[in-house]
């Protein structure tokens, strides 16, 4: 019988759960762009206009579904990365003191106090990987999704530069 593994090598749960949530996602997707492939060729098969049209059409959302779940995993996991990152140095944004709704969101007055105290240090320092990250953080805390994609986006772009140089 082999020891325990220590707590540190021990995969989360909740990262187990959304990785094996993520892949049936991704198996039930390859069978749909499948079967949907199929259905195309039957229509493009029967050689009228009008089926041959639908067929092609339905060609390409298969590889535009492809496209989305691939820009989609590498985001999640390049966001991943940088979470990891921003934890071991110990600069994620602490929410732990603000007050929260029943839902468990942060109360928006919060919120905005938070997102201008990380907006000031983002401008001191914009092109830190580390103040994009935590900007994108208060943004999405504030509630604002877009400007928090775009400022993950710009971590990310910038954790590459740091890492390659």
């Amino acid at each position: 019988m082999s020891a325990p593994e220590p707590a540190a090598r021990r995969p989360d749960r909740q990262v187990v759960k959304i990785v094996a949530l993520v892949a049936f996602l991704v198996l039930a997707l390859i069978y749909y762009f499948i079967r949907l492939g199929g259905l195309a060729i039957a229509y493009i098969a029967d050689g009228g206009f009008a089926g041959i049209a639908i067929g092609i059409g339905m060609l390409l959302l298969p590889v535009v579904g492809v496209w989305i779940v691939w820009t989609t995993l590498q985001a999640a996991l390049a966001h991943q990365h940088l979470a990891r990152r921003i934890d071991e140095e110990g600069l994620e944004v602490d929410t732990s003191a603000l007050p929260r709704r029943p839902s468990g969101r942060i109360e928006r007055p919060a919120a905005d106090a938070l997102f201008a105290q990380i907006k000031t240090e983002w401008e001191a320092d914009p092109d830190n990987w580390r103040s994009s990250y935590r900007l994108a953080r208060a943004y999405d805390y504030a509630g604002d999704r877009t400007r928090a994609r775009e400022a993950m986006r710009r971590a990310v772009a910038l954790e590459k530069l740091e890492r390659e140089a």
